[in-house]
């Protein structure tokens, strides 16, 4: 995930100070990604409880999870290019107290608008905390197989936070209160912190100081939450009202402030343009732009229409999802191992048929099923399918850039996932929502006519996912057909990791 990875560094302890043992490092790094991929998944199950807690709309719901995947996605790649400048043990620290304090703040919100800055703020501790991980993996195990099995384990770790939180979150919202999912990562922060301050050598990248692209991560960033505002409000108001096409201006003009910065004014750009000159990078980012939006999407009306139609608890909405997050790690074990032989487009497009054909099952979904016969089908084949694009997502991506641009283009492929799960979440709830109220419009609100107009707004979210997932495999053909080399020769770190929701 770190877009400028630099292997070589100065990574000595200070005179006096032992280096410390390989293993707490992995420990401590690989706790802390546990906690920010664990801060994605358990909010999921925690949305009901949290809407009738804040007061929340059906369409305004979506801003407790994007607000913090767009901060996430829109400074990743910046978070990254400070651990390298900065020094990693200290990005590391800054991004840790930043993600603990916010989840502190958020757990104490009384209202929505200190919940969702809360949550902005945790996407910033975020995408400073996780690119840091990684970076001081590489610079800590840097013999080839020793780093091969470290970074294993932290793949492992993340993928594990997604299975991880929807158990998690199930437990603490029934049995304490849903402020717990947040109030969780303050004691665990705090620990970390300090075993970490003591604990972690400092490092940097050797080699010239490129300069921060901030102007380019602070418009795009800004621009996409303006336009996410401007989806959203179309709950309220018409999309030709002049307080919303007043925000559309506004998230154009900063969006196009954001290509023009990176096309024509910033040194070192935080996207160089030619990065998309390769068809592979272009493909494979459009593709996950894609799954993001549609499996963030699935996972939220999945959640709502378990709790709030079929009124399962939340402790058992979080056992549902368990095997959803297996199906993905079976997925992505079977495309590693099929895409050198197929190839990674072949496979991809395999995983995007699979995956919209299960969102399209779940379109199906009544007020009188039960999980068996309405959720589990279609959430297994879609999850099995996303899980088998990702490998080959990865390899497409990495395939036809140099060596030292695999970090860069690992870290893309991650924020295009967080920032099509941001769009795509706004755009898929808020259309979910205007279906629920044109159902029940001069209607009576019994239980049995909420329930069932709830049921029609998830399952047109269900079906516009599945268009937007079968979009995912047909943006797959943009990558040459030929069958890629499963590495480009780069070292490890330039590989993607992705954190399994």
């Amino acid at each position: 995930m770190d877009p400028t990875p630099n292997l070589a560094s100065d990574a000595t302890p200070p005179a006096g100070r032992a280096h410390p043992p390989d293993w707490l490092v992995l420990t401590l790094v690989c706790s802390a990604q546990f906690m920010v991929v664990l801060d994605i998944s358990i909010v999921n199950v925690a949305l009901p409880s949290i809407q009738r807690s804040l007061g929340f709309t059906e369409a305004s719901l979506q801003w407790v999870v994007t607000a913090y995947s767009l901060t996430f996605g829109g400074l990743l790649l910046l978070g990254g290019r400070l651990a390298d400048l900065f020094g990693r043990r200290r990005i590391f620290l800054i991004g840790l107290a930043l993600f603990t304090a916010a989840s502190l703040l958020g757990g104490f919100a009384q209202n929505q608008t200190t919940l969702i800055a809360a949550r902005a703020l945790q996407g910033v501790g975020a995408a400073i905390l996780s690119p840091a991980t990684l970076t001081i993996l590489t610079v800590t195990f840097t013999e080839h197989r020793s780093r091969a099995k470290a970074l294993g384990v932290w793949s492992a770790v993340a993928a594990g936070g997604g299975a991880a939180g929807a158990l998690f979150g199930g437990v603490l919202v029934q049995y304490l209160s849903w402020r717990w999912i947040l109030f969780v990562n303050v004691p665990i922060g705090i620990v970390l912190f300090v075993l970490s301050r003591r604990s972690l050598v400092e490092s940097r990248a050797d080699g010239p100081r490129s300069r921060l692209d901030v102007a380019g991560s602070l418009t795009v960033t800004a621009g996409l939450m303006v336009l996410v505002y401007a989806i959203v409000h179309t709950d309220v108001v018409a999309w030709g009202s002049p307080s919303n096409l007043v925000a559309l201006a506004i998230a154009a003009v900063l969006l196009g402030s954001f290509v023009l910065i990176e096309t024509r004014l910033a040194t070192h750009p935080l996207v160089p343009p030619g990065i998309f000159h390769s068809p592979g990078v272009v493909g494979a980012n459009l593709a996950m732009f894609c799954f993001g939006a549609s499996m963030f999407a699935m996972w939220f009306f999945l959640t709502l229409y378990l709790q709030e139609v079929l009124r399962y608890t939340p402790l058992v909405t979080g056992f549902t999802f368990l095997p959803q997050t297996a199906a993905i790690a079976v997925g992505a074990t079977i495309s590693g191992r099929l895409s050198p032989r197929l190839g990674p487009r072949n496979v991809l497009v395999a995983g995007a048929l699979l995956a919209a054909a299960g969102l399209f099952w779940l379109s199906f979904i009544e007020p009188g099923d039960t999980y068996w016969n309405s959720a589990f089908g279609g959430g297994i084949l879609c999850t099995f399918g996303m899980g088998l694009a990702f490998t080959p997502i990865a390899l497409s991506a990495m395939a036809s850039v140099r060596r030292e641009e695999a970090g860069l283009a690992s870290g893309l492929v991650n924020t295009s996932r967080q920032i099509g799960a941001s769009l795509g979440l706004a755009v898929l709830s808020t259309v979910a929502a205007d279906r629920v109220q044109r159902s029940l419009a001069g209607a009576a609100h019994t239980p049995a006519a909420v329930a069932g107009a709830l049921t029609s707004g998830y399952a047109h979210g269900f079906q516009i996912a599945a268009a937007i997932a079968l979009a995912g495999g047909l943006f797959a053909l943009i990558i040459p057909s030929d069958r890629h080399r499963t590495s480009t020769g780069s070292e490890p770190a330039g590989g993607m990791a992705v954190a399994v929701e």
